[in-house]
């Protein structure tokens, strides 16, 4: 496989930004990950003005400006007040710029939860509110039953396993034989992984400057994730896999050295990673 570094002027196809945009919408934020529960819409709603608002306000959150997408959520939730998504939606918008409990969010979630107990992305930033204000042990058990309610294999799974863990080591918190084996959760929370069909269509859309920008945008927040928590196999081969994608291939195997130097010692992490590296055609490092 061969790969031409890609010119300034030259901008990447609208193929593959679509494809960019599926394999990082769920990695980059846990949140957008598990934002559908069982059966779509909770309230049936399919108001358009609502749909509009809600691909905008997804939009805005992915460009990160956490205000505008927050406004456009709210306009969908009083369109349309009995679907669920909309407020965790809002909820999540509003939570995630901060690092402390935000009322508006929780009521926003509540709402959520009042017309679909099982939303997913209520439950888990209750939680997290519940962890920012101190109380970790409370959020891991919240943690721990959205879990058991995940079904296998579901985009999320990792993610949500990986706060837990990271969560409870932080405080000192003993999970002995209380994570559920991979593949042994339950099917109570079915999400759709990657983006869904209005957000690509949305993506499609935009000029092509502007789809470009998006990409860069979302690959600049995974890289960021991963230089802060960079014990995440599965970020490092996307991150490489989208570097190569837009024909960047010197940060992709920039990408490569920094997955192998955040294994250390793990000698079946970086075996993995040389041969995802491998497989996409990142130059060898040296």
């Amino acid at each position: 496989m061969t790969s031409a570094a890609q010119s300034p002027s030259r901008l990447p196809s609208a193929a593959t930004i679509i494809l960019i945009l599926a394999a990082l919408i769920a990695l980059v934020s846990a949140a957008v990950a598990i934002s559908r529960s069982v059966g779509g819409d909770s309230d049936g709603g399919d108001s358009p003005a609502a749909k509009d608002w809600r691909i905008v306000g997804w939009a805005y959150a992915q460009a990160g400006n956490a205000a505008e997408s927050a406004a456009a959520y709210r306009k969908a939730a009083a369109i349309e007040p009995g679907n669920a998504e909309n407020w965790s939606s809002l909820g999540e918008a509003l939570q995630v710029p901060s690092a402390s409990p935000v009322p508006e969010a929780e009521a926003a979630f509540r709402k959520a939860m009042e017309l679909d107990p099982n939303d997913p992305r209520a439950r888990y930033f209750l939680a997290v509110q519940r962890d920012l204000a101190g109380d970790h042990k409370g959020a891991i058990e919240s943690w721990l039953a959205l879990l058991k309610d995940t079904p296998p294999g579901a985009p999320w799974e990792a993610d949500l396993r990986r706060t837990i863990e990271q969560t409870a080591a932080k405080h000192r918190i003993d999970l002995a034989g209380r994570i559920p084996a991979a593949g042994a959760t339950g099917a109570a929370t079915a999400g759709i992984p990657g983006p869904t069909p209005e957000q690509l269509a949305s993506a499609a859309s935009l000029p092509p400057a502007q789809q470009a920008a998006m990409v860069e945008q979302m690959v600049a927040r995974l890289e960021g994730r991963l230089k802060a928590n960079p014990k995440d196999e599965e970020g490092w081969i996307r991150l490489m896999r989208s570097r190569m994608a837009l024909g960047d291939s010197k940060s992709a195997q920039a990408a490569l050295r920094s997955g192998l130097a955040a294994f250390g010692g793990d000698s079946a992490a970086a075996g993995r990673l040389r041969s995802a590296a491998a497989e996409l055609g990142v130059p060898t490092a040296g």
